[in-house]
This record gives C-alpha cells, structure tokens and sequence, in this order.
C-alpha cells in the first residue's frame, strides 16, 4: 500500500467511525432497525470493508496525539512525570509536579480517563470487534485476512499493554461489544496471567503474519517483536525479550539499522531506517491528521527576547511547559563529545537572529548556580532560555504558530538495542556491544563495564521525552522509582527553590506508581471493582 493510499483510506475510516457510532447509538432507541441501515457487522463482512476496519485503528491511535489544546495532550503527559523532566507550568505542570491527578476525582484523573482509559479501551474494542469478525468471515483471501486480524490484535496488544502499564487494575476481553451487551457491569479486574496471556497471544499471531515491511505508519513485524520484548521485560522473561530484541536488530530479514548520527534520527519525516513506528501527518490533506502542540509544549520561549525570533532550527514556537531537568541535562554533559545536546536532541544555547546581535549567544538571564545568592531572574531563565527538547520539531513546521501537523516517532530501533543490552545483562551474554552502539552513534566515549544503572542512564540520554521514562522506573520496581523521583524529579532547590510544596520530590509517595483509576470509569464498572493502592 503507497501513502496515497493510506491517507485515503485515514480519511475513509472517519467516515467508518461516524457510521459505526450511528449504528450503536441508534440500537437503544428503534425497535426495528431500517434496511438501508450499515453496522459494524455489515461492514466487517467484505475484505475493504476489513481493510477499512484496520485503517481505523491508526486513526483511533493517532487521536491521542493530534489535538491543539495546548496541555491535555496523551502524547505529553507520561514525559511530564518522569525523574527527566522540570514540569514548569500549565495544567500539565500541576500533572508532572503531583498536584493533579493523585486522586479518583480531581479533572486531572479525568483528563486521563479521556486520554488513556477511554482511548486505549476504544482502541481495543475496535481491533476485537474486527478480529472477531475477520475470524468469522469466510471466502475472502486468507493473507488479507490474517493481515487484519494481525494488525487489530497488535492495536489490541499494545492498548491493553499501555493500560495495564499505566493502571494495574485492568480488566481484559476477546469479547465484541455489541448492543446487548454493551451495558454488562465488569466486576473484577483481571489477573496478570490473563493480562500476559493475551497479549502473548496476540503478538505472536501479529509476529507470524505481519511482514517486515510495509508503507511507513503501518505495523510491521519488527513493531511487533518490539512491543514483544517490553512485553517480556515486564514477565521479567529475559530470554525471550532477548531473542525478540536481537531478531530485530541483526536478524536476517531485519531491514533495520540505526541512522548514521543523532541529526539524522529525527530529520525530515522521521520516517527511515531506524522507525519502527511512526504515527503519519501530512498538511493539506482530507485524512492527514490534526496539529498538535506536542513540540510547543517542550520548547523555551526564547523568542520573547528581543533580537531573536521564533525559527525551526531553535525549535520553533513554543510555551516552555516541561523541560530537561538538570539531572538529565548533568548526564548529557558527562562526555563532551556527546552528540545529543548538540542541537539535535537538546538544545542548549539560543543565539539573536536579528539587529547588531546577529549570531550571538543569547545571555539576558542566568539559572540558579550559587543557592546562597540567588539570581533575581532565575524564573525567567527557565522560561525563555532554559534547554529544550527539539525531538518534535520538524523542518516544515511553522515557526510562527505554536500548532503544527509533524510525525512523531513512537518506537525506534535505539530502544530495541537498550532493551537488548538490559535483556542480556539479566540472562546471558554480553551487553556491552549494544549499549556502546548507541553511544558510539552520538559520539560518546564507549563504556567498558555496565549495569542496570548504566543502562538507565543511557536510557534517558537516547530515549527522554518519547514516553518511555516512566514505565521503564515502573518496570524496574518501587526501590528504583522512589529513588529516581525523589531524588532527581523536577529540579529540586534550583527551582521553584522557596516553593517546596510544588517541588516533586517532597509531592512524591509511593502508590503513585499507579494512575488513580478517574471514579467516572469506577462508576460504570460494578460495585466492588478495585480502585488502586492509596486513592
């Protein structure tokens, strides 16, 4: 399939979605249903109507990341609360900084509700619905067919992955909703067991039918045998996300390899040879997704300095409302030669671009270095000069409009080498030389000994602000969560420095290593349905 294609078939599926919310809203109300009427059923019943089905998930997915409103964006919030990020302002900074979203009733967990659990769930009850059917439809070619289901189990997968991650106290089904029993009462969550073992089931049968290679945007199997190896690092199955890891990296049909330099992994469209997926936005297009604020959110406001405006190469507009922290910025500058705050992941410095100043370093405002004698401008400074993510900043963004229509890189192969270094250093092996792939790309000196601390601090150099931080913290356990959170999280007495109630570490317990479950969601599941730890 070409990309023409597939963002005919993006815009399409909006049109599915609509007739699919019609015909289930309509149920409760007709007794007898018009004969021009399409469901679901109708539609699942033919191989473009299969293909149509599929297309929809991306579509379904990709809403979690394009939407303009400048704080409540899924693609955000998880970078929010990490040990990397200095949560500045905004409703996003209450998130980040344990203000919001530590109880079952505050806007924060609803914000969540909306952005994970209604998503993911959405998510997964569309790739059931269309499993089940593709499973039950007969005379349609055999490949097409287990290419859908194989796509739909993957959404499945990884939606009922990314809750369970997030939540704990999750439940999991194989079972379509439909009209006559979209109103059954879920009592019980469902154990881990029946958690791992769909998503095993699920990905292996995506793993077995899913090619290597596709049009960029669609799930492949290297997607899946990725997503198979954290799946597997949460078992703490470390043979197996071993095997699944080092297949994608130098298997055979792999067509997999890291990029040259760390200028090229997030250069143009993002879409090369390292992507192993990447959510598709294209501008000008019906289907070509929406803007979003993603970048903005990640950028300083150094364009409020006079003498310099707002350009691409400095990372566009933005509001400055989660940053690099001096915890994660201290671990970049550890070697010099450090390729990653050289303007290709971090960005630094910020230089005028206009009047008799023109390619100067900018200097206005100073950062806290001496905490006996504050500087009086240190808030400034981390508005309008502190680093910057430069990661969703692409080439024909518009540097004058905090909204932009850009790729954005979900899973890539760097994180396939990290998990295989960790994989390998918990089982058999030496980790050494995948670790060291990583540093050696971005310059760095290579390492000659490591453990799990090396590999979580490679990890935030390679990996921070695309989502990851804080599932690895979680995975790794409550002792290392704790630790890294009220340790480094936010930026300590740098800042807010006279402001301690809003400092993360000290707003830090420990049953925040599950989100609270919002109680509009608890209010539809039955009555005993288990809330989790300490909300």
């Amino acid at each position: 399939m070409n990309t023409d294609i597939f963002y005919s078939k993006l815009k399409g599926s909006c049109v599915l979605l609509l007739i699919l919310f019609i015909s289930v809203s309509c149920d409760d109300y007709l007794e007898e249903q018009p004969s021009t009427l399409i469901d679901s059923d109708y539609i699942y019943t033919t191989e473009e109507g299969l293909k149509s089905g599929v297309v929809s998930l991306y579509t379904l997915n990709r809403g979690r990341y394009d939407t303009s409103t400048e704080d409540y964006m899924g693609g955000v919030l998880m970078s929010s609360r990490s040990d990397l990020a200095f949560s500045r302002s905004g409703y996003t900074g209450l998130i980040g900084r344990y203000e919001r979203a530590i109880s079952s009733v505050d806007y924060g967990a609803e914000l969540a509700s909306s952005l994970f659990w209604k998503h993911f769930y959405n998510v997964a009850n569309k790739a059931t619905s269309i499993i089940n059917a593709a499973e039950a439809l007969e005379g349609i070619d055999e490949d097409v067919k287990n290419q859908a289901i194989a796509e739909a189990k993957f959404f499945r997968a990884h939606s009922y992955f990314y809750l369970y991650r997030m939540y704990n106290n999750i439940y999991v089904t194989t079972e379509t909703v439909t009209v006559d029993n979209a109103f059954d009462v879920v009592n019980d969550k469902s154990t881990e067991d029946e958690i791992f073992a769909l998503l095993n089931s699920d990905l292996d049968f995506a793993i077995e039918h899913l090619e290597w290679t596709d049009t960029f945007g669609r799930i492949t199997k290297g997607t899946a045998k990725h997503v198979k190896a954290k799946v597997a690092m949460w078992e703490g199955d470390y043979t197996e996300a071993k095997t699944q890891a080092l297949d994608v990296i130098e298997g055979s049909d792999s067509p997999h390899s890291l990029v040259a330099t760390t200028a090229d992994v997030f250069a143009g469209d993002r879409n090369n040879s390292e992507s192993l997926f990447v959510i598709q936005s294209e501008d000008d297009l019906s289907g070509g997704g929406n803007n979003t604020m993603i970048n903005a959110n990640y950028v300083a406001q150094y364009f409020n300095i006079s003498g310099i405006e707002a350009n691409i190469e400095q990372g566009g507009r933005g509001f400055a409302r989660i940053l690099p922290n001096l915890y994660l910025l201290d671990l970049l500058a550890q070697d010099p030669n450090d390729t990653r705050d050289d303007n290709t992941y971090f960005r630094l410095k910020y230089y005028y671009t206009s009047g008799d100043r023109i390619g100067e370093e900018v200097d206005d405002y100073q950062p806290i270095t001496d905490l006996a004698n504050p500087s009086t401008n240190y808030t400034t400074y981390y508005q309008r000069m502190h680093p910057s993510c430069i990661k969703f900043a692409q080439e024909d963004d518009d540097p004058d409009s905090y909204l932009n229509r850009s790729n954005i890189t979900v899973y890539r192969l760097a994180e396939t080498y990290l998990i295989a270094a960790e994989a390998i250093l918990r089982s058999t092996g030496d980790p050494l030389p995948y670790l060291n792939a990583i540093r050696t790309r971005a310059g760095a000196a290579p390492v000659s000994t490591v453990d799990l601390q090396t590999i979580l601090d490679e990890r935030a150099r390679e990996l921070a602000f695309e989502g990851q931080r804080w599932f690895t913290l979680k995975r790794m356990g409550q002792d290392i969560l704790d630790f890294q959170m009220t340790n480094y999280a936010g930026d300590g007495e740098y800042f807010p420095a006279n402001l301690g109630e809003k400092d993360p570490r000290t707003n830090w317990q420990s049953h925040f290593i599950n989100w609270p479950i919002a109680q509009i969601d608890l209010d539809l599941l039955g009555s005993g349905y288990p809330q989790n730890d300490g909300y």
